[in-house]
């Protein structure tokens, strides 16, 4: 279960070059300025926010703790951030919406049952979810080496392996084993146990092409994200078809192995775009100073996924509000050393590529 959340797909290049790339870009310090408050709230889709962060979509969230996403929607909610929960998640839409004050969003698979993606647009939009999020990278799903050797199905199969495994970790062991049936909850009625993977898998559409789009968007009738886009011909091509934020994304190197490092492709999407969609950042972030890295090279936010996941399995939602706070921290601290009191004073001047002088 672990290596679900810590892995990446097949030689896991495109995941390990994600954190080489932000490493091996520096940081410009404005010296003798004010830094005696430091500000970092924004505004994304419009909404005013108090940190750059989104709390990503994230699929089978009950793998790592028992309470899954509803752990991570009331965090959310106590540190004000926006959270997407995945179309693949294990809590149901409507009892996510329950649980926190968080501004919830909803991902969406465009699967080949349309009824479906219908059914779940209907009840995301009655249960008071804020935007779409339409996930663009994933027409097949990806080869996760480390699932196939671990054995990994939904629900888990209890061989001994998994057993042995389990009793070093008699918490998780027991809340896992006590509380109610590992399941994709939002598809119930369609699978159950071990087929419901099996379903899932059968599901991705890989006839979706840019036609689709506006009829997702009309479907949907409020704010719409594209999230998996890393060429500039993409995002001009989002644009076109009126999308009006993007996220720029790899899948965090979870889909094709050896593409580029998510944070290279962002400064030329948003140069292609010239300020016509928002762009919003995925892929790698694991400390604050990634987050202005990234602000720096143009995005308006970034989401987080893996950072809040192991937060999430270490201490549930405590865990995940611990895990922002962090990368608060850490994002406060390296405007402070930077000059940059406000997120808008973090500049494209801030950063460079290790050896542009």
């Amino acid at each position: 279960m672990f290596d679900y959340v810590d892995g990446g797909t097949e030689d896991e290049i495109t995941m390990q070059r994600n954190r080489a790339a932000f490493e091996d870009l520096e940081l410009d310090a404005r010296v003798l300025r004010d830094v005696s408050t430091i500000d970092t709230a924004t505004t994304v889709l419009g909404r005013p926010v108090p940190l750059p962060i989104v709390l990503a979509p994230t699929g089978m969230t009950r793998m790592t703790h028992w309470e899954g996403e509803l752990a991570v929607a009331r965090a959310a909610g106590r540190v004000g951030v926006p959270y997407a929960l995945s179309t693949m998640a294990t809590v149901s839409i409507e009892r996510v919406a329950e649980a926190g004050r968080a501004p919830l969003w909803f991902q969406l698979y465009m699967w080949r049952d349309r009824g479906l993606c219908r059914e779940l647009l209907e009840r995301a939009r009655a249960a008071g979810y804020e935007a779409l999020v339409l996930t663009v990278d994933t027409p097949v799903a990806g080869a996760r080496e480390r699932d196939f050797r671990n054995g990994f199905t939904i629900p888990p199969s209890l061989g001994v392996r998994t057993i042995l495994d389990g009793a070093r970790h008699p918490h998780w062991w027991w809340r896992f084993l006590t509380s109610e049936a590992l399941a994709f909850d939002n598809v119930r009625g369609r699978a159950e146990g071990s087929a419901s993977l099996s379903f899932v898998a059968t599901q991705f559409d890989a006839s979706v092409t840019w036609d689709d789009i506006s009829w997702l968007a009309d479907a949907w009738g409020g704010p719409f994200v594209l999230k998996g886009i890393m060429t500039p011909a993409d995002a001009k091509q989002a644009v076109a078809s009126g999308v009006r934020s993007i996220v720029v994304s790899n899948h965090g190197g979870r889909q094709l192995d050896h593409a580029p490092a998510a944070i290279d492709a962002l400064p030329r999407v948003v140069d292609a775009v010239g300020g016509d969609a928002e762009v919003l950042f995925d892929s790698g972030v694991r400390r604050g100073v990634d987050i202005v890295k990234a602000l720096a090279l143009g995005a308006r936010a970034v989401l987080v996924g893996r950072a809040y996941l192991y937060g999430l399995g270490a201490a549930g939602s405590d865990g995940v509000v611990h895990a922002v706070r962090i990368l608060e921290t850490e994002l406060r601290r390296a405007m402070s050393l930077l000059g940059a009191r406000t997120i808008a004073e973090i500049e494209a001047s801030h950063v460079h590529r290790r050896g542009a002088w």
